[in-house]
């Protein structure tokens, strides 16, 4: 199913190349993504979200989730607890909200229109969390290990999964002409998101002598090829 709707998506449907993730030229650097540069006010804005992020971050590794509360954020961030709630209105919301999305739907916007979705959606995440490891590697790893072992958190992924489903089909619905609440549109966009979340899981989890990309490589081919035999 998901190989038909990566075919009918696409103008001309091509074959994908083989991957191989190591090539330095096999995906365009992060700074080829690029957003209009925000204006001063927001720019202010990330501020703030980081030094909260990295604050609760650090407190989280040192005294556990459940025991750092907002007000010990706060005071970590130098900020009132009124403004930590103001950018995170739940504490989970921390961990899952980042300044990302910009990026992703740049990124989809300017791969080839005749390319599958499934492989446009491969190669802009990968350039997108190359982005996020060249800035902070320790904070990634910390998250997706945070996604996974508190329950609060996992909790409440299945909204902001919702969300980027919503964020990609989209996306793909300018490009492909169809309606945003497309059926299969949202089939595939959930799909990816799924299978990019279960390779950085296995990643932090269970080897992370290198980076996520070949997993990553590896459930998009899952999703494109479907098991191996």
């Amino acid at each position: 199913m998901l190989r038909m709707v990566s075919a009918r998506t696409a103008a001309a449907p091509r074959p994908a190349a083989p991957h191989t993730p190591t090539a330095p030229d096999t995906l365009t650097t992060p700074k080829a993504l690029t957003t209009p540069k925000p204006g001063l006010r927001e720019r202010k804005k990330i501020q703030t979200r980081q030094a909260i992020r990295r604050a609760a971050y650090r407190l989280f590794d040192e005294h556990g989730y459940e025991a750092t509360s907002i007000d010990r954020i706060a005071e970590a961030a130098e900020v009132s607890p009124s403004t930590v709630v103001r950018y995170f209105p739940a504490k989970e919301d921390i961990v899952l909200t980042d300044e990302y999305d910009a990026l992703l739907s740049a990124g989809l916007r300017a791969r080839p229109a005749d390319e599958p979705v499934v492989e446009s959606i491969r190669r802009v995440a990968i350039e997108v969390l190359r982005g996020i490891a060249a800035q902070d590697r320790a904070g990634l790893v910390q998250r997706i290990r945070l996604i996974h072992e508190v329950p609060a958190i996992r909790g409440r992924t299945a909204e902001h999964a919702a969300r980027h489903t919503t964020l990609i089909s989209t996306v793909l619905a300018e490009r492909t002409g169809r309606p945003a609440d497309d059926l299969e549109l949202r089939v595939i966009s959930a799909a990816a998101l799924a299978a990019l979340q279960e390779a950085l899981l296995s990643w932090v989890t269970k080897d992370r002598r290198t980076g996520p990309e070949p997993l990553i490589h590896q459930a998009m081919d899952v999703l494109t090829r479907g098991l191996t035999h």
